[in-house]
């Protein structure tokens, strides 16, 4: 193995994604991905805690990056245009990687511990959401409301988004279930 090649997370990515969809997840260890990579377990263990983690290592970014979102949205935003402005740029950075989401997707529909860790996942940036909303003085239950409705538009969009490649991009899919959702939600 060479001392130092560029793009290490990179390659540890590739490859893992590459060993879980060849051999399934339960199947790949790490000291494989690592020598897929051509690198060493040591390296690989710079870059991850476990081999769950080349899966899970960016939920804190997109968490910050969706609570930003939410803080720098316009004062006179409602909370759900709040929230819509936060999944738009989370949009924008999923689209770059359509790829790697297609790829870690599938690893995680294939095994129900990383099913459970998404949903997990996925309440952990509700939870965010709200207290972002809170902060901007929404009081619950809205803040609650807009957050965990916010969250179910994108997994749905998300959903929508990986299965087919002629998907319109992510962030025209979310502005469209935010729509649907206007309409769900009228009463008269």
């Amino acid at each position: 193995m060479s001392r130092w090649e560029p793009d290490a997370r990179g390659r540890l990515e590739r490859a893992a994604l590459a060993l879980y969809g060849e051999r399934g997840f339960e199947n790949t260890t790490v000291a494989g991905i690592a020598a897929a990579a051509g690198l060493t377990e040591r390296t690989f263990f710079r870059y991850f805690t476990d081999k769950r983690e080349v899966l899970f290592a960016g939920a804190a970014a997109l968490q910050d990056l969706l609570v930003n979102a939410v803080v720098d949205a316009p004062r006179s935003a409602a909370p759900i245009d709040a929230i819509a402005a936060a999944l738009e740029a989370a949009a924008a950075v999923f689209q770059e990687r359509r790829d790697f989401s297609v790829q870690r997707q599938s690893v995680i529909a294939a095994n129900t511990e990383l099913q459970e860790r998404e949903l997990i996942k996925l309440a952990t940036l509700a939870s965010a959401l709200a207290d972002a909303l809170r902060r901007r003085g929404v009081t619950d239950p809205t803040a609650g409301l807009a957050a965990e409705a916010g969250i179910a538009v994108f997994k749905i969009a998300f959903e929508r988004w990986i299965s087919a490649p002629d998907q319109p991009d992510l962030s025209q899919l979310t502005e469209d279930l935010f729509d649907q959702m206007g309409a769900v939600t009228s009463r008269s």
